[in-house]
């Protein structure tokens, strides 16, 4: 019996009628109506539980567990509009630290693009190339000056940057007015006495820490080497493999530089000791 003949609903009724025929062979049956056997128990129960019909069902959810709740897509744009460098994972985070409804980052990122919070470039894929982290915290700290900031005074702010590789934690952010060895150090002094020594820092080959002109031994190198610090130097001209540092340092000129002009170091300093709980 060719199903072409009649209706889907016919012919599974007429299947269905047969197959509950006192001896009825229901494999054989399956066989002529070009059904698995799978199929054919489907509309057999279908039709024990009520369902004369035997029409199709739709295989849409019945609910859109994708499409976030309003009030949730209101809290994720929320927190990106406070915070436009952020990306799904961290406002993903920030939600959860503050008890509200978390969405999974995914979500968060489709939620920042139906609303165009999101630009183009941000929605590349990641880099597939080879990740490095440390197991634990303070094993590895990146330490880099940002570019300097010109300030309204006519003086520069060099921004000095330490982050840790494993948990990304700032440990140092501070505004200097210089790029010395004896700057640097005070700095570092402190640090070290709020949160121990590292086992080694990753830095690139620029002073203090390095020099282009090829002399091994820095003083700040000297310094942390008597300290039981090791200094590792990226290869010269691949700030990729800084890569904790250099996307910190975008993060904080979108959410820092960007958002003022600054005419002192002091200035500076309050900024950047308000923001870095936040980042």
């Amino acid at each position: 019996m060719p199903w072409s003949e009649m209706s889907a609903m016919d012919q599974r009724q007429e299947f269905v009628r047969l197959a509950l025929q006192e001896g009825a062979n229901r494999r054989e049956l399956c066989r002529r109506f070009n059904i698995s056997p799978d199929v054919g128990y489907k509309w057999l129960r279908r039709w024990q539980a009520g369902d004369r019909e035997l029409a199709d069902r739709s295989r849409c959810p019945h609910a859109m567990p994708k499409r976030s709740e309003a009030a949730v897509e209101a809290q994720v744009l929320a927190v990106r509009d406070k915070h436009p460098a952020w990306g799904a994972r961290k406002i993903a985070h920030c939600l959860k630290r503050s008890g509200q409804t978390v969405p999974v980052p995914s979500t968060v990122h489709q939620i920042l693009c139906r609303n165009g919070r999101v630009k183009p470039s941000e929605n590349a894929p990641p880099n597939p190339g080879h990740r490095f982290e440390k197991e634990a915290p303070n094993l590895l700290w990146q330490m880099d000056f940002k570019g300097h900031l010109p300030l309204a005074n006519g003086t520069r702010c060099h921004p000095l940057t330490v982050v840790d590789d494993h948990s990304r934690y700032v440990l140092c952010l501070k505004a200097c007015a210089d790029e010395q060895r004896l700057t640097v150090q005070d700095h570092l002094t402190t640090t070290f006495r709020c949160y121990g020594l590292p086992e080694a820092f990753y830095t690139d080959n620029g002073s203090p820490w390095g020099d282009t002109s090829g002399v091994r031994w820095t003083g700040l190198k000297v310094w942390l080497l008597k300290l039981g610090v090791r200094v590792v130097h990226a290869r010269p001209c691949h700030p990729q493999a800084r890569g904790k540092n250099e996307r910190f340092h975008r993060t904080l000129k979108a959410e820092v530089f960007a958002m003022r002009r600054f005419r002192t170091l002091s200035e500076v300093q309050r900024a950047f000791d308000a923001w870095r709980p936040v980042y």
